[in-house]
């Protein structure tokens, strides 16, 4: 077995960190460009702001910075922010590393789980219906794939909650702990994520039924395959040993390729379940044009999407050789 090209692996990593820095560079300038052609007055963004004087809504702009010109708050932000200081959020009155900090990890906690139970179910789902390729299994998994495809996250989380929280009182209907609880258990968090995890996989499941099924039931009918039951090996044997392996390849670039999707949907599933995650300082940071906020938070998105197609590849290079590790 021949090692690990950890050298061409972190060559790669390598290039795509130093082209990931103007790409993130761009997208915090659109981010400053976009809020600033909003029509929104971060002026009004406090209670008093539709009834305060004109002298005082000017002082509020000159404090939050938003009478200078969008570029030179952007440079001032990403001055700053390349020492460490992502600066102060004008909305939650909160370090904008506060508000992350205290949020990502549920996030964090949330998405990847959702993920593990996406690919795994849609793993084995796909498998079985590409062993008998119209056959009953086969037309109920794809029907039912393709209708959860169109389904939008907010409409199958409310539909959750109908049925499982309200109907059944069977699970927590959102938060992350049970309500007059002071304390964060972990029997607790863990009733609480079943739920809005089962949810954002649910969303993320067709994609991985569909991909598994195709990969694998054109694996199936593949020469070496075909030869594998002819030398009389086991079904189990060829399945796995066989076509899942080369079935699962296209997988792989799903890993990156869903990532943004999973991020959407991860915001929508936080705020139907009242999760504590980033969902709620994104919306507030969005509506109220909080700009240092916005922009941390769109790096942040843009990393994760970057990271997970650097991902996807690098696990593609290393199931299938022949790809290398030039991109």
């Amino acid at each position: 077995m021949s090692a690990l090209p950890w050298g061409a692996m972190g060559r790669m990593a390598g290039r795509r960190l130093l082209a990931a820095v103007p790409v993130l560079a761009v997208v915090t300038f659109a981010v400053f460009a976009v809020a600033a052609a909003s029509p929104f007055d971060p002026a009004y963004a406090g209670s008093s702001g539709p009834v305060a004087g004109r002298e005082v809504l000017d002082q509020v702009r000159e404090n939050l910075g938003a009478d200078r010109p969008f570029a030179v708050r952007w440079w001032d932000w990403l001055s700053a922010a390349l020492t460490g200081d992502l600066g102060d959020s004008t909305t939650l009155r909160q370090p904008v590393a506060q508000v992350i900090g205290e949020r990502i990890g549920w996030s964090v906690l949330l998405c990847g789980v959702a993920f593990v139970l996406a690919v795994v179910v849609g793993t084995v789902i796909g498998v079985l219906a590409a062993r008998r390729r119209g056959g009953w299994f086969d037309r109920i998994a794809s029907g039912l794939a393709f209708v959860l495809e169109a389904a939008p996250p907010f409409w199958i989380g409310l539909l959750a909650v109908w049925f499982f929280a309200l109907k059944l009182d069977a699970l927590p209907a959102g938060g992350l702990t049970d309500t007059g609880s002071d304390a964060v258990t972990a029997g607790q968090v863990l009733s609480h994520l079943v739920l809005p995890a089962c949810v954002l996989a649910v969303t993320q499941l067709p994609w991985f039924v569909l991909y598994v099924r195709e990969g694998v039931g054109d694996a199936l009918a593949e020469d070496p395959v075909r030869g594998a039951r002819a030398r009389g090996l086991s079904e189990r044997t060829v399945l796995l040993g066989h076509a899942l392996r080369s079935g699962l390849l296209p997988v792989l670039t799903l890993i990156g390729s869903r990532v943004p999707e999973l991020i959407t949907g991860a915001l929508l599933v936080e705020t139907v379940f009242s999760w504590p995650g980033i969902a709620s300082a994104t919306v507030e940071a969005a509506t109220s044009v909080d700009f240092p906020l916005l922009a941390a938070l769109t790096v942040l998105a843009t990393a994760a999407v970057l990271v997970g197609n650097l991902l996807s590849d690098l696990l593609y290079g290393l199931a299938d050789p022949r790809v290398g590790f030039d991109g």
